[in-house]
């Protein structure tokens, strides 16, 4: 890319971005910081997180002075705001994840905490929804040997997608909605899982599907390791021990390990279980359904949430 081009490009995208954050009235100096640091340098923030960065033992000091500050979980303080809260993000079905890559319009939907129960960012606002940009995946990438293809994330909507399109060129590119789709079935196919996230220093709201692993994911990694990063999909697999014939195929694709097989059939795990639905995309036998189980919250299904929140406003 012409080098005058590209800094015309970040230039226009970094004052998008900030002309948004304008809008919000509690979008403090540190989250201005904190924004462009993570959109900026994405590959160096994850990395650093993760640990598998060149400069993670450098900067591990800023790291845990930063986490210092972070309020610790109380539980007789249910409104504490915690790590957990301000990046987080929502297992969604394919079919879900699809809905959201194919919106047509602007949409506003805002206080989620039925479907996200997390504190902050809790809303999915989108400005130019097939505006996409599909980056290499940050998880994936700082990983001596990733799986593959990198290339997998999906960043939805302005005034991000451009952002990263203009910072990260050579790791990024523009795609159509329907490509958006194929991106998410293939992963589906591959055993992996699709999660809306959410950051309040992305503006407080959702700005991307990634679409990883547990070898890989950050996210899912440290939800395994006891901090809440994820919420279920609001689903959970449901198995018909009638059809079911215990080959373990369920279990071997689960990214969560919700599923085990005993003599005779697959048995889901209640608390693991996430909803995403790679168990029944990749059941031969079709013994293996996703149901709606209120105890595991709401689906992020745009669809349904508009005409709610429509319903809500007499619109």
């Amino acid at each position: 890319m012409n080098r005058r081009k590209q800094n015309t490009d970040t230039k226009r995208a970094k004052q998008a971005f900030f002309a948004e954050a304008d809008k919000i009235d509690h979008f403090t100096l540190f989250d201005r910081l904190h924004a462009y640091v993570y959109l900026r340098w994405p590959y160096l923030y994850i990395g650093v997180a993760k640990g598998n960065h060149p400069l993670a033992k450098v900067l591990a000091p800023i790291y845990k002075a930063v986490a210092m500050l972070m309020p610790k979980k109380k539980a007789d303080d249910p409104e504490q705001v915690t790590f957990a809260d301000t990046y987080h993000g929502k297992v969604v079905p394919t079919e879900a994840a699809a809905q959201l890559v194919t919106i047509q319009e602007d949409i506003r939907i805002e206080d989620l905490e039925q479907v996200i129960p997390y504190k902050k960012a809790r809303s999915v606002i989108m400005q130019d929804p097939d505006h996409i940009v599909v980056i290499e995946c940050p998880c994936r990438s700082s990983k001596e040997n990733p799986c593959l293809p990198l290339d997998v994330c999906l960043i939805i909507g302005e005034p991000f997608a451009s952002f990263a399109a203009a910072y990260h060129p050579e790791r990024s590119r523009w795609i159509t909605q329907s490509e958006a789709v194929e991106i998410l079935e293939a992963e589906r196919d591959r055993g992996h899982v699709s999660h809306a996230f959410f950051k309040d220093a992305m503006l407080g709201r959702f700005y991307a599907i990634c679409n990883c692993c547990s070898c890989c994911c950050g996210a899912m990694q440290a939800h395994r390791n006891g901090t809440p990063m994820l919420a279920p999909s609001g689903y959970l697999a449901q198995v018909d021990e009638a059809v079911c014939i215990g080959c373990g195929t369920c279990s071997e694709y689960c990214q969560f390990a919700a599923i085990i097989v005993n003599n005779v059939h697959a048995v889901v795990d209640f608390d693991a279980c996430m909803g995403c639905g790679v168990c029944e995309a990749h059941c031969d036998q079709g013994a293996i359904r996703l149901v709606l189980d209120e105890r595991k919250g709401i689906p992020l299904e745009v669809g349904q949430l508009r005409v709610n929140a429509n319903s809500f406003t007499g619109a």
